[in-house]
């Protein structure tokens, strides 16, 4: 059984749940995973606790929300939030279950999708602080690339004041952003926000070799972990 650490956030968490089904080969409910989902919404914000001191500290609820998964009996974590996983060994360390990262499956496919040409990374500005996926690109040989000032500004936009607000997204801005780092050299961009993983999802950007969206790549992983076959779709 698979504990999803969810909730961060929860649009996000919903999608991911979607595509776990999309991506299982399954002629019945009972060939699909088996799930145990922690939808913990008011978990503190990431990237506040990693750029603000004295903000609320989101480490511990999110071990805390690993170690009740364990307890009830799943055999693996997946955390369907990126710069939560800036948190990761807290969780590696209070339990004794795998953690699937959505950092380094995307961080591999992206190395191998850009063949040696720089790899945007749009992701929040905690992620981006703590080096989330510089550090997982750098170690698998890649070269990341950090959006500059105006378009993290933008991504920052889309994420929250857009996805997270629940407001219709932008398309032509996401776009944009796309376009622009695509403009000063990058091969590819990785969306390493999960909520911009429900743009990706959601307005027909499924298939767009310019990017390597996370919340696939921790799909097909989970399924293929799991012991299940992948659709066509996911392969």
């Amino acid at each position: 059984m698979v504990g999803v650490l969810g909730g961060l956030g929860p649009a996000a968490t919903s999608v991911f749940l979607d595509m776990l089904i999309r991506a299982t080969v399954a002629g019945s409910d009972q060939e699909h995973l088996d799930l145990l989902v922690s939808q913990h919404s008011t978990t503190p914000d990431r990237t506040a606790g990693i750029l603000e001191p004295g903000a609320p500290d989101p480490g511990p609820v999110i071990v805390r929300d690993a170690v009740m998964l364990q307890r009830a009996g799943v055999d693996l974590l997946v955390l369907p939030c990126n710069t939560a996983h800036h948190y990761a060994r807290q969780v590696e360390a209070a339990t004794d279950i795998p953690l699937l990262s959505i950092v380094e499956t995307t961080s591999r496919a992206a190395v191998e999708v850009a063949d040696g040409a720089p790899i945007a990374v749009f992701a929040t500005e905690g992620n981006i602080h703590a080096g989330v996926y510089q550090d997982q690109i750098l170690a698998r040989g890649g070269t990341p690339l950090v959006p500059d000032r105006a378009v993290q500004e933008d991504i920052n936009h889309l994420i929250y004041a857009q996805v997270k607000a629940g407001v219709p997204v932008d398309l032509d801005l996401f776009e944009s952003c796309i376009e622009r780092v695509l403009a000063c050299g990058a091969g590819v961009a990785v969306l390493g926000c999960t909520e911009l993983s429900v743009v990706y999802d959601q307005h027909g950007y499924r298939g767009d070799r310019r990017l390597v969206d996370s919340l696939t790549e921790l799909a097909r992983i989970t399924v293929g972990r799991a012991g299940k076959e992948l659709t066509e779709l996911f392969r």
